[in-house]
């Protein structure tokens, strides 16, 4: 327990973000907390504006590292701390994917057969960090987790042949994302 509070207070002191991450894991303490790294879906503003043939936000110089994990992965790491996880323990979900924003765009540009310039640099959000890192060694270890998706582009090739298959899903909350994305933007080149 000791080991959760001070992650929480860790957590706290970072980001606006982090504070909310805190409060949330203190609701469901009782059940056992997870914290993830990035997972595919949460960028489908990339794959949408690539879908549409629309130019991609880079946010800042893209050097702004993450851990990415397909969200299969990620749910799958969920329902074993679940199933066989220990109360009120934490366990990280993390892949070994480590990839800068920069890499990312890139990828996405390839796969859509883009050009490589074709993305915009925009402003970065105050306080975003440089590198979010996950060490998932315990949820491994202890509960015989492992990533299935363990190739970058394997992943994100899938999350956009989804993309591909589900526009009736995505297609009426792009509008909404892209406004909640770009009200503090400005493209910078």
């Amino acid at each position: 327990m000791a080991f959760l509070q001070e992650a929480m207070r860790r957590y706290e002191e970072r980001t606006p973000r982090s504070r909310k991450l805190a409060e949330a894991a203190r609701e469901v303490m009782p059940l056992g907390v997870s914290s993830s790294v990035r997972a595919f879906e949460p960028y489908p503003l990339f794959i949408a504006n690539a879908l549409d043939d629309q130019p991609l936000p880079l946010y800042g110089k893209g050097e702004n590292v993450r851990d990415w994990i397909h969200v299969e992965d990620h749910n799958r790491a969920v329902w074993d701390i679940l199933d066989r996880g220990k109360s009120g323990e934490t366990y990280l979900i993390g892949a070994d994917g480590e990839t800068d924003n920069r890499t990312v765009i890139a990828t996405l540009l390839e796969i859509f057969g883009r050009k490589p310039d074709d993305f915009d640099f925009v402003t970065d959000r105050p306080g975003h960090d440089l590198r979010y890192a996950i060490d998932s060694t315990r949820l491994q270890q202890e509960l015989g987790w492992k990533p299935q998706y363990r190739d970058f582009r394997s992943g994100l090739e899938a999350t956009v042949e989804w993309y591909r298959d589900n526009e009736q899903w995505w297609r009426p909350q792009k509008a909404g994302v892209e406004a909640t994305y770009s009200a503090g933007e400005s493209v910078v080149r």
